[in-house]
């Protein structure tokens, strides 16, 4: 029976053999991480009703992205931040082809609790990834900790780890951001 420190292990180390060149590694990777991307994926497109946009597509698009990229991936948590990362972008894409003519549409309050993304629409979606990239711009840190909290579904102890913080660190960069975005949210709402 394996433990869950055994196919972390396996995933971190297939991600060294893949920054080394072996193609196949990542393939293995991505096969043992593949139920993790599914779960992110989700979390990018949950509340999205009648959208073609899947999750299988999503995390196909985004695995097809990355296999092309030219990154390193220290471990599992990392793989999964820029997997969420390029997976949002991919999202973020998506919505703006689809609004290209609805410019100037009405706008909805969004907030960001647990149950942000529910009846979301394209709008919403944009306003949120534009008050993002204001929060990146006053401070990529909290903008990180949104990115791997909120979109790779990462927890508090994860992203402290990868970001090298502590867990308290984390929790109160996460109020921060949410407190920031919210403000910014309000503000494009009014």
């Amino acid at each position: 029976m394996e433990t869950l420190k055994e196919p972390q292990a396996s995933i971190t180390r297939l991600l060294g053999q893949a920054r080394d060149g072996d193609a196949a590694a990542f393939d293995q990777a991505y096969t043992l991480i593949h139920d993790q991307l599914r779960r992110a994926a989700h979390r990018q497109l949950r509340g999205r009703r009648g959208d073609t946009f899947s999750t299988t597509v999503l995390v196909n698009e985004a695995w097809l992205k990355l296999s092309r990229a030219d990154f390193e991936a220290r471990d599992r948590e990392h793989f999964l931040a820029i997997a969420a990362r390029a997976m949002r972008m991919i999202v973020m894409d998506h919505v703006r082809r689809a609004c290209a003519d609805k410019r100037g549409g009405q706008q909805v309050r969004v907030t960001l609790d647990s149950s942000l993304a529910m009846d979301q629409g394209a709008e919403q979606l944009l306003a949120l990834d534009e008050a993002l990239r204001r929060l990146a711009e006053a401070d990529a840190r909290l903008a990180q900790v949104v990115e791997w909290r909120y979109f790779a579904g990462l927890t508090e102890l994860e992203v402290a780890g990868l970001m090298g913080l502590t867990e308290r660190t984390v929790r109160r960069d996460w109020r921060k951001a949410r407190a920031f975005l919210g403000r910014e949210l309000a503000r494009d709402d009014a």
